[in-house]
C-alpha cells in the first residue's frame, strides 16, 4: 500500500486524515477511540477562556437535509464550543498525546478579541504536548454574537491582528480556520498570511436554516417553540469548500500557503479531490458522526489503492488540479462535445427528453416507440441529459475534432479561432 504518512507544516501523522474540531473531539474517550480506529490526527473541540460559562441548549442541536433513502446530505448544528472546564480539557489532551505520540494533536481556540485573553490561553496550553493550535475564526452561531468566531473571521484586520498575537506569544504551529460566510475567501486568507499563520483550514460551517417546522412555524432544531440559525456541514457543502480551497491555492498572494481542507469529506475520493485542489491534508466531521470512527479505514485503503494505481506519491497529488482551475475566459471555446445515448443501456424513462425539451435546447428526439436520440445540430453539450439520466454512463459526451462538420447543416461545429471572437463573448466584434 502507498505510504500515506503526512508532514503538514511540520506536524507529522501516519495519514492525512484528521478529525475536525467538533463534538467527536470533545473529550478523551472519543479521541482515544478515534486514534484506535486509525485517524492520523485530531483537532480538539474548541476551547475558550475561563470567563462566563458556556451553556448549550438541552433540546435538539441538529437539523438535517436528507437525500434518497434518508442518506444524510447536510447537517445543521447549533452547538457551541466546549462547555467542559478548560483545565479538564487540558489534562485530557496531555494524557492522550502522551499515549499516542505519533498522532497529530491540534488544539482549537476561541477567546475574546483582546491580546491578554489570547496571551493567557496560549500560556495555559503550552505544556500539553500538543503539536499546534487552530484559531477558530469561523463558527457562525452563538459565539459570533459574542464578538468571536465568524465575527472575527469576517474582518481581515482582526484576523491579521489576532494571528500576529498568537505567533508572538507561542512557538506552536498556527492554523487559521476560515469562515465561508464571506463574499470572497481571499482577503481573510491573505490577512492570515500577513499575520504569520503557518496554514489555513477551511471551510468552517455555513450560516444556515435547514428547515422549518410547518406545524409550529419555527426553524428547526426547535427549542421551546423557537429556532435559530446554525452551522451547515456535510456532503452538501463540498462544492463550496473545494472552490474556496482552490481559490487560495491558485491566487498569487496566497499560493504556497498550506491548506487543511474541510467540508463534506466522506470518502477517499472526496479527500483526493481536496488534495488535488491544493490541500495538504483533510479534516472530517460529519462523516464520522454519520458512520462512526472506523470510516477512516475505508478512506485509508481507498486513497492508498488510488495512489498505487496512479503510481503516485501522496505529495505528488497535492495541488495536481490547481493549474487546471482557471477563470471562465481562459477556457478553450474551440473544444466541442456532443451527447450520445447508448441504446443498449437506455431504459426509455424519458428523463433526458423531458429535461431537454422543457428546460434546455430541444436537442433530443423521441420516436413513437420511445427511442431517444440526440440532434447534434441542436445539442450545445450542456451535459444536463447526462446528469438527469438514472443509468450511469448511458449518456456520454463525445469530443469532436476542431473543424468537424455537422452532417445535417454542413457547417463547422467549432468555427472560432479563439474565445475573443466568439459571439457569446460580449466584448467580441462578432457579438456586436
Amino acid at each position: 500500500m502507498a505510504d500515506l504518512s503526512s508532514n503538514f507544516i511540520g506536524i507529522k501523522s501516519p495519514n492525512p486524515f484528521w478529525l475536525a474540531s467538533a463534538p467527536p473531539t470533545d473529550k478523551e474517550y472519543n479521541v482515544r477511540r478515534a486514534f484506535d480506529a486509525g485517524w492520523g490526527g485530531v483537532v480538539w473541540k474548541t476551547l475558550g477562556s475561563e470567563g462566563p460559562p458556556i451553556v448549550n441548549v438541552s433540546g435538539p442541536r441538529y437539523g438535517a437535509i436528507w437525500g434518497a433513502d434518508r442518506r444524510l446530505l447536510g447537517l445543521n448544528n447549533i452547538e457551541l464550543i466546549t462547555d467542559r472546564p478548560l483545565q479538564v480539557n487540558l489534562d485530557e489532551i496531555r494524557r492522550v498525546k502522551k499515549d499516542y505520540p505519533d498522532r497529530a494533536m491540534i488544539i482549537s481556540l476561541m477567546v475574546p478579541c483582546d491580546e491578554e485573553s489570547w496571551k493567557d490561553i496560549l500560556h495555559r496550553i503550552e505544556d500539553t504536548g500538543a503539536d499546534g493550535v487552530e484559531l477558530n475564526f469561523g463558527c457562525p452561531h452563538g459565539m459570533a454574537e459574542r464578538g468571536m468566531g465568524s465575527a472575527v473571521g469576517q474582518v481581515p484586520e482582526y484576523i491579521e491582528m489576532v494571528t500576529a498575537w498568537v505567533k508572538h506569544y507561542s512557538k506552536m504551529p498556527c492554523i487559521v480556520k476560515l469562515t465561508p460566510n464571506v463574499t470572497s475567501i481571499l482577503p481573510p486568507a491573505m490577512a492570515a498570511k500577513r499575520g504569520g499563520a503557518d496554514a489555513v483550514s477551511l471551510i468552517n460551517t455555513i450560516k444556515s436554516v435547514t428547515n422549518v417546522d410547518l406545524d409550529h412555524f419555527s426553524p428547526f432544531p426547535m427549542i421551546d417553540g423557537q429556532g435559530s440559525h446554525g452551522g451547515y456541514c456535510g456532503p452538501a457543502v463540498k462544492p463550496i469548500a473545494l472552490n474556496m480551497v482552490g481559490e487560495i491555492a491558485r491566487h498569487a498572494e496566497t499560493r504556497g500557503l498550506p491548506i487543511s481542507g474541510i467540508g463534506g469529506v466522506t470518502t477517499w475520493r472526496d479527500a483526493a479531490e481536496f488534495l488535488a485542489m491544493g490541500a495538504g491534508n483533510v479534516q472530517v466531521c460529519t462523516a464520522a458522526m454519520t458512520y462512526g470512527f472506523k470510516i477512516v479505514q475505508e478512506m485509508i485503503s481507498g486513497l492508498s489503492q488510488y495512489l498505487d494505481e496512479k503510481n503516485m506519491a501522496l505529495k505528488d497529488l497535492t495541488g495536481r488540479a490547481v493549474p487546471n482551475f482557471v477563470e471562465w475566459q481562459d477556457l478553450n471555446l474551440n473544444y466541442v462535445t456532443k451527447a450520445v445515448i447508448n441504446q443498449d443501456d437506455c431504459i426509455k424513462c424519458g428523463r433526458c427528453y423531458a429535461a431537454c425539451e422543457d428546460t434546455s435546447h430541444q436537442a433530443i428526439a423521441m420516436s413513437e416507440d420511445r427511442t431517444f436520440t440526440v440532434k447534434d445540430d441542436e445539442c450545445v453539450a450542456c451535459n444536463l441529459c447526462v446528469n438527469v439520466c438514472p443509468v450511469d454512463n448511458c449518456i456520454t459526451m463525445k469530443t469532436l475534432p476542431l473543424g468537424a462538420m455537422d452532417e445535417r447543416t454542413g457547417r463547422p461545429v467549432a468555427p472560432y479561432a479563439n474565445w475573443q471572437t466568439h459571439p457569446n463573448n460580449p466584448m467580441s466584434q462578432a457579438a456586436e
